[in-house]
């Protein structure tokens, strides 16, 4: 079948595409609903902590292996048949998880549900390409990246929303009509292009199980790292082990067959290879402060999930704001520029809500959270139109799924630095303090002797014991404040660093231009 006309999209083929878009959402949006509301699912399944985060890691690890795999499945079924079976296995698996008893259950099922659910992001990004080329794929990349970028600031406020309203049960139940309504209109709308599957005849066995190894590997080591003290242990030195031989493994493999499942010659591209980069630094920041900020409104100021998830709301408020704008200047001002100038407002804000204290409120980090939101699709547009924009279409499906494997490992990247940097500085300022916390300070002495004082209601004897164990408490409390200044303060000059990168770049067609490359 012959692409769409460039100059024409009809109502069918438009509400069919948002409805791909609206399953990109949900499968973006869980990897996020279940962080504010993982202590009601630990008690439900009756695990530990670190057994419970199993819950978010299975779905990432499978996920990631699912994304750069799509181009090829999209290509061999069609990209209609694949969104439609990637949208039925998504919502069977939110069905499974749901009624899971178990925890063994309840990691199965999460990462049944990511790799089956991961197609569906590539894909739309993929179809936005070659449904709307030319002039319109700025209002699509907008709409695109609006989503892309929303499911994570939104996924802890509805997912705290819904565990205190209802249960943590439907985090899961919530999507299964949408899920259904996808994959129905999807089927019986789209009809994009026709499978090929004498591609399957083919298939590459091997570099499916290298890239397995590889990316599940990684991302299993940046989730459990910190927690394992890093190459400590035999067992994440072992996954790193397995991780660098099948990537390099993995690497050759794609280089040198003629018909690989991941197009990786797509990065002789400058453009793609630029944007790709960027994308990682921008999921560093969009998975990084949507993990820090929560963490620390619940760990430091013990907000319940419903609080944090209000806190965030206006951070994807401003995304909304800022989309139609991004859409407008896009097609008057260098993507370049632009870029530079969402880089340097995102580590403003950043840098602004490093001033965090034990006692900050919603109105104390409203400002700099609205700038964030602001700050994003400044970033991701332009990286959209570098990454994706100068492509043909036989390269295109491909490209979109590493492109969206930069930004998720971007994330892994990020949240595994962000936990160490937390943990190693979150001891170290407990150190200081408590070296300053000592009998000889006037200070000191003073604010034990208050505490003492405000304990009426507790025995006489165990008063002093009692103000000790609260001034500790509140020494603790005071090292996570600080750590978490830092972990942003980093992050910040993550992205005040990747600004001069954008003068070094080629500049790209204007977005009118861009017809012809498809």
């Amino acid at each position: 079948m012959p692409p769409p006309d460039p100059t024409r999209t009809t109502l069918k083929e438009w509400f069919a595409f948002l409805c791909m878009v609206f399953g990109m959402f949900m499968a973006i949006l869980d990897i996020q609903i279940v962080s504010s509301s993982i202590s009601e699912i630990q008690a439900g399944l009756s695990a530990s902590p670190d057994e419970v985060a199993w819950v978010q890691t299975s779905y990432l690890i499978a996920e990631i292996v699912m994304i750069p795999l799509s181009g090829w499945l999209s290509r061999l079924l069609s990209t209609r048949i694949l969104f439609v079976i990637s949208a039925v296995g998504f919502t069977a698996c939110s069905m499974l998880c749901a009624w899971a008893t178990t925890l063994n259950a309840m990691i199965a099922f999460r990462a049944l549900q990511g790799f089956l659910g991961g197609a569906m992001i590539p894909t739309v990004f993929a179809t936005a390409w070659v449904m709307f080329p030319g002039q319109r794929s700025a209002k699509v990349s907008v709409l695109i990246g609006l989503i892309a970028t929303m499911a994570p600031t939104f996924g802890p406020t509805l997912g705290g929303w819904l565990t205190e309203t209802f249960s943590w049960h439907m985090l899961f139940l919530i999507n299964v009509p949408f899920g259904i309504g996808v994959a129905v209109s999807v089927w019986l709308l789209l009809d994009l292009d026709k499978p090929n599957f004498a591609l399957f005849k083919s298939f590459d066995y091997l570099g499916l199980l290298l890239m397995a190894a590889f990316l599940g590997s990684l991302e299993y080591v940046l989730e459990d790292g910190n927690q394992n003290d890093w190459f400590q242990d035999s067992t994440i030195t072992a996954f790193a082990v397995l991780s660098a031989v099948s990537g390099v493994a993995f690497i050759h493999r794609m280089l040198t067959r003629r018909d690989p499942l991941v197009e990786l010659r797509a990065f002789k591209n400058a453009n793609f290879t630029a944007g790709c980069l960027f994308s990682l630094v921008l999921g560093t920041g969009l998975y990084g402060a949507t993990f820090v900020v929560p963490v620390f409104l619940g760990r430091v100021r013990g907000y319940d999930s419903l609080e944090i998830g209000q806190a965030m709301f206006v951070t994807g408020a401003l995304q909304f704001v800022s989309a139609p704008i991004v859409a407008n200047l896009i097609r008057v001002i260098d993507v370049r520029r632009m870029l530079a100038l969402g880089l340097a407002m995102f580590g403003v804000a950043v840098w602004w809500l490093s001033h965090l204290t034990s006692q900050v409120g919603f109105w104390d980090i409203a400002a700099p959270q609205a700038l964030r939101g602001f700050a994003l699709m400044f970033i991701m547009l332009p990286t959209n139109q570098l990454a994706l924009g100068t492509l043909p279409p036989d390269q295109v499906k491909n490209a979109s799924g590493i492109y969206n494997l930069m930004r998720n490992l971007g994330g892994a990247f990020g949240l595994a630095a962000i936990n160490t940097l937390a943990s190693v500085r979150t001891d170290v300022h407990a150190l200081h303090l408590k070296e300053a916390l000592t009998w000889s300070h006037a200070s000191s002495l003073k604010g034990l002797h208050t505490i003492t004082q405000g304990l009426t209601s507790a025995k006489q004897a165990a008063a002093p014991l009692a103000a000790l164990r609260k001034l500790a408490a509140m020494v603790q409390q005071q090292a996570m404040t600080l750590a978490y200044n830092d972990v942003l303060l980093v992050m910040s000059a993550v992205f005040l660093l990747a600004l001069p990168f954008t003068l070094l770049l080629a500049k790209p067609k204007p977005m009118g231009a861009g017809g012809g490359a498809h």
